[in-house]
């Protein structure tokens, strides 16, 4: 199982902070929208408002970009995980899911595509989300609720005795 960091960032410091998560031990999810693709909910309701099922978004998906991109999709219930799994993606996203949801995803298709688990996620919940079988979890915390390090600067007179 592994922690990665979301692209949620603060302006202008986005490599600063995905390098800080490295360095750290964790892993960057992507530093930008080109690194992968993600098929968001919001996505699925425009494209199924045109008579797409999450199927052909996926094959549509596939034919119009690089086999090296990974395609993963975000699902917020159970019988959404079946639907992805099914569809083809590479990767599903559990937005949101209580860990009996969590657990139940795993138990359906652990193996067949990597599972993220996502959405809330602070570093009190990953023990036990780490402990459903799931591959990674995203922690936006990592990069946009970091703590700013209290540094200060003490200048002292040096007197010629």
């Amino acid at each position: 199982m592994r922690i990665m960091d979301t692209r949620k960032t603060t302006p202008g410091l986005r490599l600063l902070e995905k390098y800080a998560v490295r360095v750290g031990g964790g892993e960057n999810h992507r530093m930008n929208l080109g690194d992968g693709i993600l098929i968001k909910d919001n996505h699925l309701a425009a494209l199924r408002s045109r008579g797409l099922n999450l199927q052909e978004v996926v094959a549509k998906t596939r034919q119009n970009t690089s086999r090296q991109l990974k395609i993963e999709v975000e699902v917020k219930t159970v019988p959404e995980v079946l639907e992805a799994t099914e569809a083809g993606a590479d990767i599903i996203m559990l937005d949101n899911m209580s860990l009996g949801d969590i657990r139940q995803a795993v138990k359906m298709i652990r193996g067949r595509v990597l599972i993220e688990a996502s959405g809330g996620m602070t570093l009190d919940k990953v023990r036990a989300v780490a402990e459903t079988g799931v591959d990674f979890i995203s922690v936006g915390a990592l990069t946009h609720s970091a703590k700013a390090l209290d540094i200060s600067l003490e200048l002292e007179s040096l007197s010629k005795e």
